[in-house]
């Protein structure tokens, strides 16, 4: 499996450059050796409901970065 950074996808990132490359390196080694079903068995599905009421900010972000036209892959 291979992970992809779009360009933006960091945009809303109020850190340093040193605290972004952490966080890129972070993120990697999480997906780092694993198969898709392993990665599957880890995750967790959102609530959307849950995360309206906990942070409306965040899922309004969340649903903008949705709605925007991705490229397939």
């Amino acid at each position: 499996m291979k992970i992809i950074f779009e360009p933006g996808c960091f945009d809303d990132f109020e850190g340093t450059q040193e605290e972004l490359d952490e966080l890129v390196a972070e993120i990697q080694s999480m997906f780092e050796g694993k198969t898709r079903e392993e990665i599957e068995a880890n995750s967790s599905e959102v609530d959307i409901d849950e995360l309206l009421a906990d942070d409306p900010e965040l899922a309004l972000k969340l649903f903008e970065k949705l709605d925007k036209e991705r490229p397939l892959q």
